[in-house]
């Protein structure tokens, strides 16, 4: 590589004089390369050079299963993880579930649908069922161990959500339960607030540490391989509350200094705030994907300013009109701040490539995966049912869910947001009214294969249908 300098007295002129010809000088550059290759086998293992730094993402390969193809297959039955019949206490939840254990310890019975014995009889049957993708839809088996592997070596997840998006984290820390850690400990400190995030860790005693190549800065004991924070609406409520008056000015439901929400309890961070966090560097962060999921508290009961009585649904229809808006705004924040990001960090590695300390890397992407509405009545089921229909009552948004998700795939399908795609994967979900969680019906219990469905499609979805397109 031909290096110049400047300065106040000389012209520039190479640092290494450049032979004048194209053809010389690419044969000089070729016996510079041969020399340092030549060097570096002569020399004892100790001594030769390593730059890790240049190592590039793994090429991401092409496949064939979109997610609509994955989405539209079946449940189907599989032989139960134990042959005993008797859930008796909540510990014996691993083995009714084929789970080692899982490292979070947030709600943690809860989360495994254990708490109640009541409806202990739904085990070993919940976790008997497997989703079975068309025969086109050419995906990897779902291994615990290639994922960890790939958190590491092609980065992690950051998970953005309410407390749905909170199970899937759940989830992960039993799917990939012994080689991760979970912070923090809810057993030493149970008053964190939901805001609190959470985080998965590679654990250092982890087999798996000597077969992964870890990127130049990672450090096992502080760069986290997924973590969850807790958003509910995606953007603060000052936020939306001002983005509703710039649309409306003339609105007839609220006044100009008036909000548009009731004091119902959320938990909110402005996309700016968790972009950078997303973004941040190693060795705190290494981060390559944002799963992100919203939908279930915009209701009319949070959305209070919208409400209408007079209207059909009580104004949820107000209510969805607005998350269309907001989230055309919210991509094109996230988008511009993923841009700007790129750029800067495209400029940083061009000033450092010829010290060979910057790393070239694959761009950032985020999915956004379809909501969930719940199942009335959930807990009357005992398998997985052949068709999704609304509820009868329409409790919540719960029936307006479909629409919520239509209008936020809408708003991605736009050629202006290159990397951020939306996921409907929610079909079968919709099919597992036997699957949710202990206290409500609407919450999603861990190793049942729903949300391990989603971690298995994502995961592919991330390492082999995504282009691996280099910034």
């Amino acid at each position: 590589m031909v290096a110049f300098f400047k300065t106040d007295a000389v012209p520039y002129r190479p640092l290494f004089s450049a032979p004048r010809s194209l053809s010389s000088k690419f044969f000089a550059l070729l016996g510079f390369f041969s020399v340092v290759c030549l060097a570096t086998y002569f020399l004892p293992s100790s001594y030769k050079p390593s730059f890790p730094s240049l190592r590039l993402p793994p090429s991401r390969q092409r496949s064939t299963c979109t997610p609509e193809s994955w989405a539209a297959g079946q449940w189907i039955s599989k032989p139960p993880p134990t042959t005993r019949t008797n859930l008796t206490k909540p510990e014996e939840a691993y083995e009714f579930l084929g789970l080692e254990g899982c490292a979070s310890s947030r709600e943690h019975w809860w989360h495994l649908a254990a708490d109640k014995p009541a409806l202990y009889d739904r085990f070993p049957g919940v976790a008997s069922w497997s989703w079975s993708p068309p025969s086109d839809c050419a995906v990897r088996d779902l291994d615990s161990s290639a994922i960890v592997k790939d958190l590491v070596e092609q980065g992690g997840w950051l998970l953005i959500g309410d407390s749905v998006t909170e199970n899937h984290f759940f989830s992960l820390s039993c799917l990939l339960y012994p080689h991760v850690r979970a912070t923090p400990d809810y057993n030493e400190h149970p008053y964190y607030g939901r805001d609190h995030p959470q985080n998965l860790y590679l654990k250092r005693t982890s087999p798996l540490v000597s077969k992964i190549r870890f990127p130049s800065g990672f450090d096992i004991e502080k760069t986290p391989l997924v973590t969850f924070r807790r958003i509910d609406l995606l953007m603060e409520q000052a936020q939306l509350d001002h983005l509703y008056h710039a649309l409306h000015p003339d609105s007839k439901y609220v006044r100009a200094n008036e909000s548009i929400f009731s004091d119902e309890a959320t938990w909110n961070q402005s996309p700016a705030e968790y972009v950078k966090l997303f973004t941040t560097q190693l060795p705190e962060r290494n981060y390559a994907t944002m799963i992100v999921s919203t939908g279930g508290h915009w209701t009319t009961t949070l959305f209070s300013g919208l409400k209408d009585t007079d209207m059909f649904k009580d104004g949820i229809q107000n209510v969805l009109d607005f998350f269309s808006e907001a989230m055309e705004a919210w991509a094109r924040q996230v988008q511009a701040l993923l841009d700007e990001t790129a750029r800067e960090e495209g400029r940083r590695w061009r000033m450092q490539l010829s010290s060979f300390t910057a790393p070239r890397r694959a761009a950032r992407q985020v999915v956004v995966r379809a909501y969930l509405p719940g199942h009335e009545d959930c807990h009357d089921y005992r398998a997985p049912i052949e068709e999704y229909k609304k509820g009868r009552w329409g409790w919540y948004n719960w029936n307006q869910i479909g629409e919520y998700n239509d209008e936020f795939k809408a708003v991605l399908e736009s050629r202006k947001y290159p990397d951020i795609h939306f996921l409907p994967i929610d079909r079968p979900a919709l099919l597992r009214p036997d699957a949710h969680a202990t206290g409500d019906c609407l919450h999603i219990m861990s190793g049942a294969g729903v949300l391990e469905g989603w971690t298995h499609y994502i995961w592919h979805y991330v390492t082999r249908e995504l282009p691996g397109r280099l910034r």
